[in-house]
């Protein structure tokens, strides 16, 4: 029999406990329930999903009678040193994460699913990836598209040569807010051109100098435009074109996701260079947030690399820091790693 491990969540919210609701009647909701931390918890069947908590007592106490769990908190430490984690889901707002996983990490947690955005800073980054490299925790990041069969089906041909070697990676993610929106562009751009480290960024978003605070930027941003250079060669763009399309562009061919994951369409070139459509694999529909738990479940197993691990979730988010200082300096290339650790995106209410 498999083992089963015990499972807590922290911060009932939209993305914690509710965001099924909004979702559940739209056309392709297939695409994404169970969405929040809590559906897909309760609905993996290797996961005893134990306890919640959350600062708001009423809003612990109703996801706790929702999805019928044992015991609700309205303090993560006491959660976590009571209930014996296996597993802690994180969808907090993005200031907690470090210190929560932090925490979850020096006391006997074995693998962390946080909510994106990551973290306000690269300074906080880099004290969660000691912090889990230093206890062997296990880590997957809340953009679910990386979990997704579509996607990783994608990134298969990709990585087989079916369009040959890779170019170009273009994000049809449109004009969206830095953490809350393009944390899933850029981790998306990562994936697709091979999960490789940039070498530069530059980029444009909309914010004034009255905005910052020293190193703090005081609102989420919109992002307009993004570029990533890749030491693999790859070049990526974040276009305001909208559509949650992307397009992979190779020597051979094109691969592009289609209507925020619903189908994908491959074509390849003749001995002219003109593109021709083929047949592509069957892809089974699934949610990217029951994938990104089930992985975690498999790495606990194993004792094996995740398919988000947090060193990958660093690396997409360190892309978003890039472009903000990119804009922030005139638009210039920005290098990479971000000399700027301490800058951060942290409104009031993050």
């Amino acid at each position: 029999m498999s083992k089963t491990y015990r499972a807590g969540l922290i911060g009932c919210g939209r993305m914690g406990a509710t965001i099924d609701d909004e979702v559940k009647d739209r056309p392709h909701s297939e695409l994404f329930l169970p969405y929040s931390h809590a559906a897909a918890l309760a609905a993996c069947p290797r996961i005893e999903f134990v306890a919640v908590c959350d600062p708001v007592e009423e809003k612990a106490k109703a996801t706790q009678q929702r999805y019928g769990v044992a015991s609700a908190y309205t303090d993560y430490r006491e959660m976590i040193r009571q209930e014996k984690l296996d597993l802690v889901s994180i969808a907090t707002r993005p200031g907690p994460h470090a210190e929560t996983t932090i925490f979850a990490a020096e006391n006997g947690v074995g693998a962390v699913y946080c909510e994106k955005p990551l973290c306000n800073s690269m300074r906080e980054a880099d004290a969660m990836l000691e912090a889990c490299r230093r206890h062997g925790v296990k880590f997957n990041y809340g953009t679910q598209r990386r979990y997704a069969p579509i996607y990783r089906q994608v990134r298969q041909l990709c990585d087989e040569g079916r369009i040959g070697q890779v170019q170009a990676v273009v994000a049809n993610c449109g004009v969206s807010v830095a953490q809350w929106g393009h944390t899933h562009a850029a981790d998306m751009m990562l994936f697709l051109a091979g999960d490789g480290e940039a070498e530069f960024v530059q980029g444009h978003a909309v914010f004034a100098e009255s905005d910052w605070e020293g190193q703090r930027l005081k609102i989420d941003p919109s992002i307009t435009s993004g570029y990533v250079h890749f030491k693999n060669g790859v070049h990526a763009y974040l276009v305001a074109a909208g559509g949650s399309e992307f397009e992979v562009s190779g020597t051979k061919g094109k691969l592009r996701t289609l209507s925020n994951g619903i189908g994908y369409t491959l074509r390849t070139a003749d001995e002219f260079g003109e593109l021709h459509e083929e047949e592509v694999p069957a892809t089974a529909i699934a949610s990217g947030t029951l994938k990104s738990v089930e992985d975690l479940v498999a790495a606990l197993d194993t004792g094996g690399d995740t398919q988000g691990s947090l060193e990958l979730a660093c690396r997409s988010q360190e892309l978003i820091f890039g472009i903000i200082a990119s804009h922030r300096q005139g638009g210039r290339r920005v290098e990479l790693p971000l000399a700027e650790r301490d800058l951060s995106i942290a409104p009031d209410h993050y």
